[in-house]
């Protein structure tokens, strides 16, 4: 920074900053500090770890003769499958984490580890592909015991995504309700949203449950119609006034859920008939697994910026020049989420064999997504209630 610049008391911190940035322009490579544009540069590294973690398990095969000369694969037979993946997962949740120690507690746009954040790419890309690569020298045993802590790191991202989801519904709720301008376009958008949910649960009883030996996707879908009946009745409770809106978007949220529970069971299963014609088309399946992987890295990347609904208190006021999301929190989910896309890619079981352009199949994988639609209804229902109470 100039001395014109830092002597000059009319000259706003901001203001500072910017020329700061200006300044230093080519020392930091051409690439200033730029919080907006790091955290899809940091989204980019994670699709890459993703997409390398789903080459190992279903191609790592033709690498067999390079990965026999790494001393943690034992002639590559831990370094290819589920391990493979493991690995890839401990290296991407590894770098996310220094990234949270080293920037956790950035408050201010000139604090140097807003630089850190938001600058040094090639030193960081160059880490990056350290951690994605140390992890193939290290024993089997500490890989499985990797995977098995796994499963919490995932758990935990998936009740901080439920918690983002139901913050986003209920704020465009409360939105949309105060805003005077639009008394007919709420009602039509709340309708829509509860319809929606019906016929989500309905299509699932064509699709799902069309025979009565499916009885246990008729459990799952009956119990999600009850779920969204219990999320409207308390939303129109005489204390909690919620309206339509809220349960209805958060019924097409369980909906989804549900929806994605049924999907992962085994495609052996009699009643899940769309996966069978799923697994008969090969475009159907790759369309589908690209899709599911671009969907895991945009939650991850949408619950990163939402640091904002885990605070439970204000204690100052913003001013300009803080920091426009926490960068501790958003490189905690991300650490979180490459524990997350390893159990998806491996189907929450370490020692299972998954079919190429598969993610998240397997009776663990659908009884993890029942109980995520189960646990955001009681979070909504909570909430709901202690928004009754004045909270």
């Amino acid at each position: 920074m100039t001395n014109e610049a830092m002597e000059d008391p009319g000259v706003s911190s901001r203001e500072r900053y910017a020329r700061f940035m200006e300044n230093s322009c080519c020392t930091h490579f051409c690439i200033g500090p730029n919080p907006f544009m790091a955290r899809f540069v940091y989204a980019l590294l994670f699709l890459l770890a993703s997409l390398l973690a789903w080459a190992i398990r279903d191609y790592g095969r033709s690498a067999i003769s390079e990965f026999q000369r790494l001393n943690g694969c034992h002639g590559a037979r831990y370094c290819l499958g589920a391990e493979g993946v493991l690995r890839i997962s401990f290296g991407c949740s590894s770098f996310f984490f220094v990234m949270f120690l080293s920037t956790a507690g950035t408050k201010k746009l000139d604090d140097p580890r807003n630089s850190w954040h938001s600058e040094w790419w090639p030193a960081k890309i160059i880490m990056w592909m350290g951690f994605i690569a140390v992890p193939f020298f290290i024993p089997s045993a500490f890989i499985q015991l990797y995977g098995k802590i796994a499963h919490f790191g995932a758990g935990a991202f998936l009740l901080i995504q439920l918690v983002s989801v139901i913050s986003f519904i209920t704020w465009l709720n409360d939105c949309c309700r105060s805003e005077k301008r639009c008394p007919i376009q709420v009602p039509i958008l709340s309708i829509a949203a509860y319809v929606a949910s019906i016929l989500g649960i309905v299509l699932m009883y064509v699709w799902y449950a069309s025979k009565p030996t499916c009885s246990l996707n008729i459990l799952f879908i009956t119990l999600t119609l009850v779920l969204l009946q219990l999320m409207t009745f308390v939303s129109l409770h005489p204390k909690v006034k919620g309206g339509f809106l809220s349960p209805g978007l958060m019924g097409m949220y369980i909906v989804f859920l549900c929806w994605s529970a049924i999907r992962s069971e085994p495609q052996t299963e009699v009643c899940n008939q769309k996966a069978q014609a799923a697994t008969s088309a090969d475009w159907l399946t790759i369309t589908s697994f690209v899709i599911a992987v671009f969907v895991v890295v945009m939650a991850t990347f949408s619950t990163g910026i939402d640091s904002k609904c885990f605070q439970f208190k204000r204690t100052r006021a913003e001013s300009e020049d803080d920091v426009p999301y926490g960068y501790g929190f958003f490189h905690f989910v991300f650490a979180m989420g490459g524990m997350y896309f390893a159990m998806l890619f491996i189907g929450w079981n370490a020692h299972k064999t998954m079919q190429k352009w598969t993610i998240d199949v397997g009776w663990a994988s659908t009884w993890v997504r029942l109980v995520n639609e189960w646990l955001a209804t009681l979070i909504y229902v909570w909430r709901q209630f202690r928004r009754a109470q004045g909270e």
